[in-house]
Protein backbone atom coordinates (compact mmCIF):
# COMPACT_ATOMS: atom_id res chain seq x y z
CA UNK A 1 0.00 0.00 0.00
CA UNK A 2 1.44 3.31 -1.37
CA UNK A 3 1.94 6.02 1.69
CA UNK A 4 -0.91 8.51 1.68
CA UNK A 5 0.18 12.70 2.16
CA UNK A 6 -2.41 15.33 3.10
CA UNK A 7 -1.58 18.12 0.82
CA UNK A 8 -4.69 20.81 1.10
CA UNK A 9 -6.53 21.45 3.67
CA UNK A 10 -9.77 24.01 4.07
CA UNK A 11 -12.68 25.07 5.83
CA UNK A 12 -15.95 26.86 4.93
CA UNK A 13 -17.50 29.74 7.62
CA UNK A 14 -19.09 27.84 10.08
CA UNK A 15 -22.23 29.09 12.03
CA UNK A 16 -25.79 29.66 11.34
CA UNK A 17 -25.32 30.57 7.35
CA UNK A 18 -28.71 31.47 6.36
CA UNK A 19 -27.82 32.98 3.16
CA UNK A 20 -25.48 30.25 1.91
CA UNK A 21 -26.86 27.32 0.57
CA UNK A 22 -25.36 23.61 1.18
CA UNK A 23 -23.76 23.32 -2.32
CA UNK A 24 -22.05 26.96 -1.91
CA UNK A 25 -20.48 25.94 1.99
CA UNK A 26 -19.22 22.71 0.34
CA UNK A 27 -17.61 24.25 -2.79
CA UNK A 28 -15.78 27.20 -0.28
CA UNK A 29 -14.20 24.23 1.64
CA UNK A 30 -13.44 22.49 -1.67
CA UNK A 31 -11.78 25.48 -2.94
CA UNK A 32 -9.80 26.31 -0.65
CA UNK A 33 -8.09 22.67 -0.18
CA UNK A 34 -7.65 22.43 -4.11
CA UNK A 35 -5.62 25.91 -3.85
CA UNK A 36 -3.80 25.05 -0.87
CA UNK A 37 -2.73 21.61 -2.35
CA UNK A 38 -1.88 23.96 -5.63
CA UNK A 39 -3.14 20.73 -7.82
CA UNK A 40 -4.97 21.42 -10.87
CA UNK A 41 -6.78 18.28 -10.86
CA UNK A 42 -8.55 15.62 -8.79
CA UNK A 43 -8.98 12.22 -9.91
CA UNK A 44 -12.13 11.31 -7.61
CA UNK A 45 -13.68 12.48 -4.58
CA UNK A 46 -16.09 11.65 -1.02
CA UNK A 47 -18.36 13.80 0.06
CA UNK A 48 -19.64 13.35 3.84
CA UNK A 49 -23.15 13.79 5.16
CA UNK A 50 -24.96 12.41 7.36
CA UNK A 51 -28.62 13.61 6.76
CA UNK A 52 -29.05 15.90 3.94
CA UNK A 53 -32.13 14.84 3.37
CA UNK A 54 -34.04 16.02 6.36
CA UNK A 55 -32.35 18.61 6.93
CA UNK A 56 -32.29 20.75 3.44
CA UNK A 57 -34.65 18.11 1.09
CA UNK A 58 -31.27 16.93 -0.75
CA UNK A 59 -30.02 14.00 -1.34
CA UNK A 60 -27.78 12.77 -4.47
CA UNK A 61 -24.86 14.97 -3.12
CA UNK A 62 -22.12 13.03 -4.99
CA UNK A 63 -23.13 14.70 -8.19
CA UNK A 64 -24.23 17.62 -6.96
CA UNK A 65 -20.96 19.37 -5.69
CA UNK A 66 -18.90 17.50 -8.31
CA UNK A 67 -21.02 19.81 -10.31
CA UNK A 68 -20.88 22.07 -8.58
CA UNK A 69 -17.44 22.33 -7.87
CA UNK A 70 -16.72 22.46 -11.55
CA UNK A 71 -15.41 18.44 -11.41
CA UNK A 72 -18.27 16.89 -13.31
CA UNK A 73 -17.72 13.72 -14.62
CA UNK A 74 -15.05 12.57 -12.09
CA UNK A 75 -16.01 9.67 -9.26
CA UNK A 76 -17.49 11.02 -6.67
CA UNK A 77 -19.23 9.19 -3.50
CA UNK A 78 -21.63 10.22 -0.67
CA UNK A 79 -20.55 8.96 2.89
CA UNK A 80 -22.68 8.36 5.36
CA UNK A 81 -22.04 7.52 9.44
CA UNK A 82 -24.18 9.77 11.49
CA UNK A 83 -21.52 11.90 12.97
CA UNK A 84 -18.64 9.43 11.50
CA UNK A 85 -19.36 10.57 7.98
CA UNK A 86 -16.85 13.07 7.28
CA UNK A 87 -14.35 10.67 9.16
CA UNK A 88 -14.94 8.02 6.98
CA UNK A 89 -14.76 9.72 3.84
CA UNK A 90 -11.26 10.42 4.57
CA UNK A 91 -10.46 6.75 5.26
CA UNK A 92 -12.28 5.47 2.10
CA UNK A 93 -9.91 8.64 0.88
CA UNK A 94 -7.00 7.09 1.86
CA UNK A 95 -7.58 3.45 1.06
CA UNK A 96 -8.34 4.74 -2.83
CA UNK A 97 -5.08 6.77 -2.81
CA UNK A 98 -3.08 4.31 -0.87
CA UNK A 99 -4.10 1.15 -3.52
CA UNK A 100 -3.70 2.72 -6.29
CA UNK A 101 -6.85 3.62 -7.56
CA UNK A 102 -6.49 7.40 -7.72
CA UNK A 103 -3.74 9.40 -7.41
CA UNK A 104 -5.21 13.11 -6.31
CA UNK A 105 -8.69 12.41 -4.23
CA UNK A 106 -10.93 15.05 -2.67
CA UNK A 107 -12.23 14.37 1.11
CA UNK A 108 -15.04 16.67 2.24
CA UNK A 109 -17.77 16.93 4.57
CA UNK A 110 -20.73 18.93 4.50
CA UNK A 111 -24.31 19.76 6.79
CA UNK A 112 -26.40 22.64 6.80
CA UNK A 113 -28.52 22.18 9.94
CA UNK A 114 -30.07 25.16 10.38
CA UNK A 115 -32.82 25.83 8.06
CA UNK A 116 -35.42 23.50 10.11
CA UNK A 117 -36.47 24.11 13.51
CA UNK A 118 -35.64 22.44 17.04
CA UNK A 119 -38.11 19.90 16.50
CA UNK A 120 -36.68 19.16 12.65
CA UNK A 121 -33.07 19.24 14.00
CA UNK A 122 -33.87 16.62 16.85
CA UNK A 123 -36.12 14.75 14.61
CA UNK A 124 -32.76 14.20 11.61
CA UNK A 125 -30.18 13.51 14.35
CA UNK A 126 -32.49 11.00 15.91
CA UNK A 127 -31.83 8.95 13.07
CA UNK A 128 -28.13 8.14 14.35
CA UNK A 129 -30.27 6.39 17.17
CA UNK A 130 -32.30 3.12 17.32
CA UNK A 131 -35.73 4.28 15.81
CA UNK A 132 -37.47 1.44 17.44
CA UNK A 133 -35.96 0.49 21.12
CA UNK A 134 -34.89 4.38 21.54
CA UNK A 135 -36.39 7.09 19.78
CA UNK A 136 -39.88 5.38 19.80
CA UNK A 137 -40.30 5.87 23.24
CA UNK A 138 -38.72 9.54 23.56
CA UNK A 139 -34.98 9.38 24.11
CA UNK A 140 -32.93 12.19 22.16
CA UNK A 141 -29.27 11.88 22.12
CA UNK A 142 -28.90 14.30 25.58
CA UNK A 143 -30.82 11.93 27.16
CA UNK A 144 -28.60 9.38 26.24
CA UNK A 145 -25.06 10.71 26.35
CA UNK A 146 -26.65 11.46 30.09
CA UNK A 147 -27.53 8.08 30.86
CA UNK A 148 -23.31 7.46 30.10
CA UNK A 149 -22.69 10.69 32.57
CA UNK A 150 -24.65 8.80 35.29
CA UNK A 151 -23.20 5.85 34.28
CA UNK A 152 -19.59 7.36 34.71
CA UNK A 153 -20.35 9.59 37.87
CA UNK A 154 -21.62 6.51 39.59
CA UNK A 155 -19.43 4.12 38.65
CA UNK A 156 -15.78 6.11 38.81
CA UNK A 157 -16.69 9.09 40.98
CA UNK A 158 -16.53 11.71 37.91
CA UNK A 159 -18.07 15.06 39.07
CA UNK A 160 -20.43 17.50 37.48
CA UNK A 161 -17.63 20.15 38.01
CA UNK A 162 -15.06 17.74 35.79
CA UNK A 163 -17.83 17.48 33.11
CA UNK A 164 -17.70 21.57 33.08
CA UNK A 165 -13.75 21.63 33.30
CA UNK A 166 -13.87 19.55 29.29
CA UNK A 167 -16.85 22.71 27.89
CA UNK A 168 -14.18 25.06 29.74
CA UNK A 169 -10.82 24.17 28.44
CA UNK A 170 -12.23 23.37 25.08
CA UNK A 171 -14.06 27.23 24.98
CA UNK A 172 -10.56 28.40 25.81
CA UNK A 173 -8.57 26.43 22.76
CA UNK A 174 -12.06 28.10 21.03
CA UNK A 175 -11.65 31.44 21.32
CA UNK A 176 -8.32 31.37 19.71
CA UNK A 177 -9.93 29.70 16.56
CA UNK A 178 -11.01 32.39 14.00
CA UNK A 179 -13.41 29.48 12.57
CA UNK A 180 -15.33 28.80 15.76
CA UNK A 181 -18.92 29.03 15.59
CA UNK A 182 -18.92 30.25 19.75
CA UNK A 183 -15.11 31.81 20.03
CA UNK A 184 -15.17 32.38 23.44
CA UNK A 185 -14.51 31.55 27.09
CA UNK A 186 -16.77 30.27 29.57
CA UNK A 187 -16.14 29.45 33.18
CA UNK A 188 -17.24 26.57 35.63
CA UNK A 189 -19.34 28.35 37.12
CA UNK A 190 -21.19 29.70 34.19
CA UNK A 191 -21.79 25.96 32.98
CA UNK A 192 -23.10 24.79 35.96
CA UNK A 193 -25.84 27.53 35.86
CA UNK A 194 -26.46 26.93 32.11
CA UNK A 195 -30.29 25.65 31.11
CA UNK A 196 -30.36 22.07 32.48
CA UNK A 197 -31.40 19.54 29.36
CA UNK A 198 -30.99 16.18 30.38
CA UNK A 199 -29.57 15.69 34.00
CA UNK A 200 -26.50 16.41 34.46
CA UNK A 201 -26.13 17.08 31.19
CA UNK A 202 -27.10 21.56 30.78
CA UNK A 203 -26.54 23.46 27.83
CA UNK A 204 -23.03 24.31 27.72
CA UNK A 205 -21.96 20.15 28.20
CA UNK A 206 -23.56 20.23 24.15
CA UNK A 207 -22.47 20.74 20.83
CA UNK A 208 -24.17 23.80 18.79
CA UNK A 209 -25.88 23.10 15.53
CA UNK A 210 -24.05 24.16 12.94
CA UNK A 211 -23.73 25.02 9.01
CA UNK A 212 -20.75 24.36 7.64
CA UNK A 213 -18.10 22.44 5.52
CA UNK A 214 -14.60 20.88 5.62
CA UNK A 215 -11.98 19.19 2.83
CA UNK A 216 -8.60 17.82 2.62
CA UNK A 217 -6.75 16.60 -0.86
CA UNK A 218 -4.78 13.59 -0.58
CA UNK A 219 -2.24 11.62 -2.50
CA UNK A 220 0.54 9.73 -2.51
CA UNK A 221 3.55 11.04 -0.31
CA UNK A 222 6.10 10.26 -3.09
CA UNK A 223 4.00 12.73 -5.47
CA UNK A 224 3.15 15.23 -2.60
CA UNK A 225 7.24 15.23 -2.24
CA UNK A 226 7.87 16.53 -5.57
CA UNK A 227 4.49 18.89 -5.84
CA UNK A 228 4.08 19.86 -2.70
CA UNK A 229 5.57 23.65 -1.51
CA UNK A 230 4.20 22.76 1.83
CA UNK A 231 5.75 20.75 5.08
CA UNK A 232 4.35 17.26 4.02
CA UNK A 233 2.18 15.45 6.94
CA UNK A 234 1.34 11.78 6.08
CA UNK A 235 -1.36 9.25 6.96
CA UNK A 236 0.49 6.81 9.55
CA UNK A 237 -2.42 4.91 11.24
CA UNK A 238 -6.44 4.25 10.26
CA UNK A 239 -8.96 2.12 12.25
CA UNK A 240 -12.58 1.69 11.79
CA UNK A 241 -15.27 0.12 14.10
CA UNK A 242 -18.73 -0.25 14.84
CA UNK A 243 -20.96 -1.20 18.14
CA UNK A 244 -24.34 -1.94 18.70
CA UNK A 245 -26.88 1.43 18.28
CA UNK A 246 -28.87 0.87 21.60
CA UNK A 247 -26.93 1.86 24.38
CA UNK A 248 -28.93 -1.24 26.20
CA UNK A 249 -27.37 -3.41 24.03
CA UNK A 250 -23.98 -2.59 24.99
CA UNK A 251 -21.80 -4.57 27.42
CA UNK A 252 -20.73 -1.19 29.41
CA UNK A 253 -22.80 1.94 29.45
CA UNK A 254 -19.56 4.18 29.23
CA UNK A 255 -16.95 2.54 27.92
CA UNK A 256 -16.98 3.31 23.74
CA UNK A 257 -16.10 0.13 22.45
CA UNK A 258 -15.97 1.30 18.95
CA UNK A 259 -13.44 3.44 19.06
CA UNK A 260 -11.17 1.88 21.34
CA UNK A 261 -10.87 -0.80 18.80
CA UNK A 262 -10.67 1.66 15.72
CA UNK A 263 -7.70 3.19 18.09
CA UNK A 264 -6.06 -0.06 18.70
CA UNK A 265 -6.10 -0.93 14.83
CA UNK A 266 -4.82 2.82 13.71
CA UNK A 267 -1.76 2.48 16.99
CA UNK A 268 -0.75 -1.02 15.20
CA UNK A 269 -0.93 0.27 11.76
CA UNK A 270 1.14 3.18 12.46
CA UNK A 271 3.67 1.71 14.64
CA UNK A 272 2.92 3.46 18.27
CA UNK A 273 0.96 3.69 21.31
CA UNK A 274 -1.10 6.66 22.90
CA UNK A 275 1.99 7.72 24.19
CA UNK A 276 3.54 8.46 21.07
CA UNK A 277 0.72 11.07 20.49
CA UNK A 278 1.28 14.41 20.86
CA UNK A 279 -2.32 16.19 20.89
CA UNK A 280 -5.50 15.11 19.44
CA UNK A 281 -9.24 16.06 18.47
CA UNK A 282 -11.76 14.17 20.05
CA UNK A 283 -15.23 13.71 19.18
CA UNK A 284 -17.12 16.09 21.96
CA UNK A 285 -20.20 16.28 20.60
CA UNK A 286 -21.34 16.41 25.04
CA UNK A 287 -18.47 16.71 27.31
CA UNK A 288 -19.40 13.02 28.69
CA UNK A 289 -18.15 11.98 25.31
CA UNK A 290 -14.79 13.62 25.61
CA UNK A 291 -13.82 11.96 29.27
CA UNK A 292 -14.97 8.41 27.90
CA UNK A 293 -13.53 8.57 24.34
CA UNK A 294 -9.65 10.35 25.84
CA UNK A 295 -10.33 6.86 28.40
CA UNK A 296 -10.82 4.63 25.10
CA UNK A 297 -7.91 5.93 23.40
CA UNK A 298 -5.48 4.95 26.35
CA UNK A 299 -4.81 8.53 27.33
CA UNK A 300 -5.56 7.88 30.91
CA UNK A 301 -6.84 4.90 32.74
CA UNK A 302 -9.89 3.61 32.67
CA UNK A 303 -12.37 6.28 35.24
CA UNK A 304 -9.67 9.38 35.37
CA UNK A 305 -11.10 11.34 32.22
CA UNK A 306 -13.10 13.40 34.39
CA UNK A 307 -9.57 14.60 36.12
CA UNK A 308 -7.44 15.08 33.22
CA UNK A 309 -9.45 18.06 32.17
CA UNK A 310 -9.57 19.17 35.77
CA UNK A 311 -5.94 18.94 36.38
CA UNK A 312 -4.91 20.89 32.95
CA UNK A 313 -3.28 17.79 31.53
CA UNK A 314 -5.81 17.52 28.61
CA UNK A 315 -5.27 21.27 27.89
CA UNK A 316 -2.78 23.30 25.39
CA UNK A 317 0.91 22.99 27.66
CA UNK A 318 -0.52 19.99 29.09
CA UNK A 319 0.60 16.56 28.72
CA UNK A 320 -1.50 15.59 26.12
CA UNK A 321 -3.49 18.53 24.10
CA UNK A 322 -7.00 17.61 23.44
CA UNK A 323 -9.09 19.38 20.81
CA UNK A 324 -7.03 22.25 20.32
CA UNK A 325 -9.62 23.63 17.54
CA UNK A 326 -12.01 24.29 20.60
CA UNK A 327 -13.44 20.73 19.25
CA UNK A 328 -16.87 19.93 18.76
CA UNK A 329 -18.04 21.79 21.44
CA UNK A 330 -16.70 25.43 20.49
CA UNK A 331 -16.02 25.41 17.08
CA UNK A 332 -19.21 23.75 15.92
CA UNK A 333 -20.34 20.20 14.53
CA UNK A 334 -21.71 20.44 11.25
CA UNK A 335 -22.29 16.36 11.77
CA UNK A 336 -20.87 15.27 8.04
CA UNK A 337 -17.99 17.99 8.42
CA UNK A 338 -16.90 17.18 11.70
CA UNK A 339 -14.32 14.34 10.33
CA UNK A 340 -12.60 16.25 7.89
CA UNK A 341 -12.29 19.18 10.02
CA UNK A 342 -10.19 17.13 12.88
CA UNK A 343 -8.19 15.88 9.88
CA UNK A 344 -8.03 19.87 9.13
CA UNK A 345 -6.71 20.99 12.17
CA UNK A 346 -4.28 17.95 12.67
CA UNK A 347 -2.53 18.90 8.92
CA UNK A 348 -2.17 22.76 10.01
CA UNK A 349 -0.71 21.59 13.78
CA UNK A 350 1.68 19.72 12.08
CA UNK A 351 2.68 22.47 9.86
CA UNK A 352 2.77 25.06 12.51
CA UNK A 353 0.11 26.72 11.57
CA UNK A 354 -2.28 27.48 14.49
CA UNK A 355 -0.62 30.78 15.59
CA UNK A 356 -2.14 31.32 19.36
CA UNK A 357 -3.32 27.34 19.87
CA UNK A 358 0.13 25.81 18.29
CA UNK A 359 0.67 22.80 19.88
CA UNK A 360 4.61 23.33 20.81
CA UNK A 361 6.71 20.60 18.92
CA UNK A 362 3.54 18.61 17.66
CA UNK A 363 4.70 15.78 15.07
CA UNK A 364 2.37 13.51 15.89
CA UNK A 365 -1.82 14.12 16.14
CA UNK A 366 -4.79 11.23 16.04
CA UNK A 367 -7.97 12.01 15.11
CA UNK A 368 -11.55 10.20 17.11
CA UNK A 369 -14.39 10.47 14.80
CA UNK A 370 -17.41 8.68 15.71
CA UNK A 371 -21.48 8.42 15.37
CA UNK A 372 -24.61 8.64 17.28
CA UNK A 373 -23.37 7.55 21.03
CA UNK A 374 -20.30 5.21 19.63
CA UNK A 375 -22.06 3.35 17.14
CA UNK A 376 -19.45 3.64 14.89
CA UNK A 377 -15.85 5.58 15.37
CA UNK A 378 -13.00 6.45 13.04
CA UNK A 379 -9.48 7.15 14.10
CA UNK A 380 -6.54 8.63 12.25
CA UNK A 381 -3.11 9.57 12.68
CA UNK A 382 -1.05 12.21 10.95
CA UNK A 383 2.67 12.75 11.07
CA UNK A 384 5.03 15.03 10.03
CA UNK A 385 6.96 13.38 6.81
Amino acid sequence: MREVAVIGVGMSEWGELWRKPMRDIFVEAALAAIDDAGVDKIDSMYVGCMTSGLFVGQEHLASMMSDYLGRSGIPATRVESACASGGLAFRLGMIEVGSGVSDVVLVGGVEKMNDVGGDGATYALATAADQEYEVYHGVTFPGLYAMVANEHMARFGTTRQQLAHVAVKNHKHGSMNPRAQYPYEVTVDGVLKSVLVADPLRILDCSPITDGAAAAVICPLEMAKKISKKPLVKVTGSGHSTDSIALHDRHDLSEFAAAKRAAETAYKMAGVGPADIDFAEVHDCFTIAEICVIEALGFVKRGEGGKAAESGLTALGGKIPVNTSGGLKSKGHPVGATGVAQIVELTEQLRGESGKRQVKGARRGLAQNMGGTGGSSVVHILEVA
